[in-house]
């Protein structure tokens, strides 16, 4: 999947390059010297432009062979934007409509061309800015539970499952950087680490905690294991962009075969983080807005749970759960999805916690705490995120549903740690 052709695209010559693609000409004509090109990669690993004309506009992403975030002294496969590509073209498939179209795909230069997104911003920014997103929690949780759901052999049939299965399996170095920033790296002094001075003491209490150092293992364990349907891999609010009442999922490259709970555990953790930093960007509006992100991971969850059984009952078609042993035997399945559900519940939970270290200690940390300048304020809203984190680790069995997880979230927001 590598190319000695390979030449990473500039604002410079991006136009020579693609103007003899038709699935470009047609959105931006013929005249490729009128064409605007703006590079706007502000994420960790890509080459990102926009291209307009009086014609129309497009997004051109191309993948870059470093994490562009470290420099060349991390080298990358292209080979990224080949599963990445694949991930979009099943995530509409399995949710039409919540990803941006495809236009044009370019395996041996690592790019693909597709719809710009406009008045689209990052939801980070939003969430930052103190803005609201209409229907926000619904439109997260039925594209986690259709993309979950969809993707498993609850749904899939074994072989089709099983193929994708092993297509996603050449992904191997991307998933390997979740594997360590994610699960290994927040629990030690590993090189790229970095945090907040001021945290010291909370840090030094996280690391010295073998039980949660132990679970963290067992996560991971799932991750790099569990093929249980094929997950986004680095949902969050970075990866979604929207206008007030429109929402888009967006960069599946990390994407793989994994648990069930991953996506929505993950997602969960950024909407916490984007709560407890409130303090240092809210007036007062603060308390208004705090209620407001919470209520977003409530209605996430509900409407999760929601789909997720509509799905079991009308789809359920794969060899997970079959109605010739329940229904066709004039058995209910209620209870087996109750069971299902639980299981998502408890390991989206122990993701969550693991993230919410991840993104104060381990590299490629959160605006909504690194834009706070000022350390000693923002330290104490970081450390409330790192204590919830272990008690979701370490004590999912406590927390019933999201109404106990928004509870314990205020708990920790009140608290005065550091």
């Amino acid at each position: 999947m590598e190319n000695a052709n390979y030449t990473a695209l500039t604002p410079e010559t991006l136009s020579t390059r693609l103007v003899a693609l038709p699935a470009v000409t047609e959105r931006l004509g013929t005249d490729a010297e009128s064409w605007q090109v703006k590079e706007v990669g502000d994420g960790n690993l890509n080459l990102v432009f926009i291209v307009q004309s009086d014609q129309g506009s497009i997004i051109v992403k191309q993948a870059l062979p470093y994490v562009r975030l470290v420099g060349d002294s991390w080298p990358l496969p292209l080979y990224r934007a080949y599963f990445e590509y694949h991930a979009l073209t099943r995530q509409a498939a399995r949710d039409p409509g919540t990803v941006p179209e495809i236009y044009h795909f370019d395996e041996d230069q690592a790019l693909i061309v597709m719809e710009f997104l406009s008045p689209h911003v990052i939801l980070r920014s939003k969430l930052i800015a103190g803005e609201k997103v209409d229907d926000l929690g619904a439109f997260c949780g039925k594209y986690c539970a259709r993309t979950a759901f969809r993707g498993s052999e609850l749904s899939m049939t074994s072989a089709d499952k099983k193929a994708d299965v092993g297509l996603f399996a050449g992904n191997v170095e991307i998933p390997a950087i979740t594997e360590g920033l994610v699960f290994t790296d927040p629990y030690f002094e590993a090189e790229l680490n970095n945090h907040t001075p001021e945290l010291e003491p909370v840090i030094n209490e996280l690391r010295n905690n073998i039980e949660l150092k132990r679970m963290a293992q067992v996560m991971l364990t799932k991750f790099a294991s569990n093929t249980e349907t094929m997950v986004h891999g680095d949902l969050h609010s970075g990866s979604i962009m929207a206008t007030q009442s429109e929402i888009r999922v967006i960069d599946p490259e990390f994407a793989q075969y994994a648990p069930l709970g991953f996506d929505i555990g993950m997602l969960t953790a950024n909407y916490l983080m984007a709560y407890f930093s409130q303090p240092a960007h809210r007036g007062t509006d603060l308390e208004a807005y705090q209620d407001w992100i919470l209520s977003v991971i409530t209605e996430c969850w509900s409407s999760f749970e929601a789909e997720f059984r509509h799905l079991w009952n009308t789809e359920r078609t794969g060899m997970l759960f079959p109605k010739s042993l329940f229904e066709d035997q004039g058995h209910s399945s209620e209870t087996a999805c109750d069971g299902v559900l639980a299981d998502i519940w408890q390991d989206a939970l122990r993701f969550c916690g693991i993230e919410m270290h991840r993104r104060c200690l381990s590299l490629a940390h959160n605006a909504d705490f690194e834009t706070i300048e000022d350390t000693t304020v923002r330290a104490p809203l970081e450390a409330r995120n790192l204590q919830m984190g272990a008690e979701l680790v370490l004590k999912t069995d406590t927390l019933k549903d999201a109404k106990a997880l928004i509870a314990l979230a205020r708990t920790f927001n009140a608290r005065n740690i550091l």
